[in-house]
């Protein structure tokens, strides 16, 4: 059943970065067109939003995909209104954590950190500036769904009902999956090479202090593509979006004055800071990264054979391999297992692998280990092996296989239901204002006009 009140457009979320800049600062067709509590909604926030739809291919199951957007920012505005009213709120972490997720997913999608910031010729930090209001209320809006819901529950003699009631011939397909776990190694960078770049930076140092732009300079040398081409400048960005070596040295600084240089896992950086508003930062940075040396690929690649041969040889387990071998933090503490940023789960299907993960994913059997391959996607060289810990294949969904899937099923057609009674009930109680020009829209809930 679809979900007629949260559409999410994951896969191509990306295009809200650029259309939605773009058309919001078209002021000579923006106003205000509905008030819903306290909440707005903007002309440009309808364009906006049917732009990205269709942008992305997005069939509407209206006759009016304007009308079908409208009206889900309506219900949207109610659920923040009565979030506030309820004291709903979420902090800075869980929005910057989601925030990552979504990054971590273009990421994959597009294939690196480098990649995604020349295509949309933005920082990542820009990106989630971008993003940061709607996530928050998407956010917002979670909480109060769930809160509304949360008294939901599916018995197994009601699942069983479902699934007897469903034509065998409707039956959906569950697509393949598989739980996929790595070991990571990144080349070391040789001292030779680190006091190299740390001279270049000095260099750059001594040139701005005696009258040179800092932002010219980040334009010819600086090595972010994100940033570069705008002198160097991030934009207004809190301390939790930033690496902690990063943050510890912008946020010491005054206006105008030049850092000393800071590494981190992106590399080198001398930081300016341009202004500051609370706890954010606007700050431009020139970023110089390490060159790798052939034998240290070499190396990278060399331990990771020999870690697979010892698993394989049942000498260690992948679990402790990754353990006590793997560089990747976010993968180490639970065996390798990668998480998929598309959901938090561990399940993959083909489509939703990174295309150099896949690439090899598909040469291996469950149990199998892979040669060491290099996987960049995070802009940093890095070496991995990996390992299908389990696979399943598409299949005609049944009961004994797919149980949480029918489950689900039943219990999103009974929040469908209170959340429509829920609605219809808020509306009432709600000061809401429809501008003239939307008021014969074709609502699926009658009372937005009052």
């Amino acid at each position: 059943m679809r979900n007629i009140f949260f559409k999410v457009f994951t896969s191509l979320a990306l295009l809200a970065i650029v259309s939605t800049t773009s058309q919001a600062q078209d002021n000579s067709i923006d106003k205000i067109v509905a008030v819903v509590g306290d909440q707005v909604v903007l002309k440009s926030d309808v364009e906006n939003r049917f732009i990205q739809y269709k942008s992305q291919g997005y069939q509407s199951g209206s006759v009016d995909l304007k009308s079908e957007i409208f009206e889900d920012l309506l219900i949207e505005k109610l659920m923040i209104a009565q979030a506030q009213i309820d004291s709903i709120e979420v902090t800075e972490q869980e929005v910057e954590s989601d925030l990552q997720r979504k990054v971590d997913m273009y990421i994959q999608r597009i294939g690196s950190k480098e990649k995604l910031e020349q295509y949309f010729k933005k920082s990542i930090a820009e990106m989630k500036n971008e993003l940061r209001d709607i996530t928050r209320n998407d956010k917002i809006k979670q909480k109060m769904q769930a809160e509304i819901t949360k008294n939901i529950t599916a018995t197994p003699a009601e699942v069983r009902d479902l699934y007897n009631k469903i034509p065998k011939d409707s039956l959906p397909t569950i697509p393949g999956e598989m739980q996929i776990q790595q070991i990571t190694r990144s080349p070391k960078i040789s001292d030779a090479e680190k006091d190299r770049i740390r001279e270049k930076l000095r260099n750059f140092r001594d040139r701005i202090t005696k009258g040179e732009s800092f932002a010219t300079l980040a334009v010819l040398y600086s090595e972010d593509p994100g940033s570069s081409q705008r002198g160097g400048e991030l934009g207004f960005t809190p301390r939790a979006n930033l690496v902690p070596e990063f943050a510890n040295e912008a946020f010491n600084l005054k206006p105008g004055k030049i850092s000393k240089i800071v590494e981190s896992e992106y590399g080198f950086h001398i930081i300016q800071l341009i202004d500051r508003k609370g706890e954010r930062i606007n700050v431009r940075h020139i970023l110089l990264k390490p060159k790798v040396k052939q034998e240290d690929r070499v190396r990278a690649t060399e331990v990771l054979d020999s870690i697979a041969d010892m698993i394989r040889n049942d000498k260690i387990k992948f679990k402790e391999a990754a353990f006590y071998y793997s560089d990747d933090k976010d993968t180490k503490q639970n065996g390798g297992l990668i998480v998929n940023p598309n959901n938090a789960s561990s399940k993959f299907t083909k489509e939703s692998l990174a295309p150099s993960i896949a690439k090899v994913a598909n040469t291996l059997k469950v149990g199998e280990i892979s040669e060491a391959f290099l996987d960049d996607q995070r802009g940093k060289e890095t070496y991995k092996i990996i390992k299908i810990k389990s696979q399943t294949k598409p299949h005609k969904a049944n009961l004994a296989d797919d149980w949480s899937q029918f489950e689900n099923m039943l219990k999103n057609k009974k929040q469908q239901a209170v959340l429509s009674k829920w609605i219809s009930e808020k509306q009432k109680s709600t000061y809401i204002s429809i501008d003239d020009s939307y008021k014969n829209t074709p609502f699926r809930f009658k009372n937005w006009i009052k």
